[in-house]
């Protein structure tokens, strides 16, 4: 089965501290996976859509090894939990607190993200 590409002019946006900066396009984001982006102090961000709408940020930063690699991360939920697997040594991170699920003590930024 092909899926029509989605059709908006909606774009995706991230509450910093000096306001609202806006990333990409909604349509650049595919429900179940994630996408790395740059913010324009060099810091990366991980962004994830999932299959009913919701957008999440994260820091991009593995906190275990230091890797931006959590955008690639495979995503799922626990007892309800939007996670996101780490694909280096699987950590799962809260996608709406920023939580390790795997080690308490450990967390990654979260944003708050829109579509405008």
């Amino acid at each position: 089965m092909t899926l029509a590409p989605e059709t908006t002019d909606l774009k995706v946006q991230l509450q910093l501290t000096d306001g609202w900066f806006t990333v990409c396009d909604l349509n650049r984001l595919t429900p179940g996976r994630g996408v790395a982006a740059l913010l324009p102090d060099g810091r990366q961000v991980a962004l994830f859509r999932d299959r009913n709408g919701t957008l999440y940020g994260i820091d991009n930063r593995d906190p275990f090894n230091g890797a931006a690699v959590l955008s690639r991360g495979l995503t799922g939920t626990h007892q309800g939990r939007p996670f996101v697997a780490s694909p280096l040594l699987k950590q799962r991170f809260d996608l709406v607190s920023g939580e390790c699920l795997d080690d308490a003590s450990v967390r990654v930024e979260t944003y708050e993200v829109r579509s405008a």
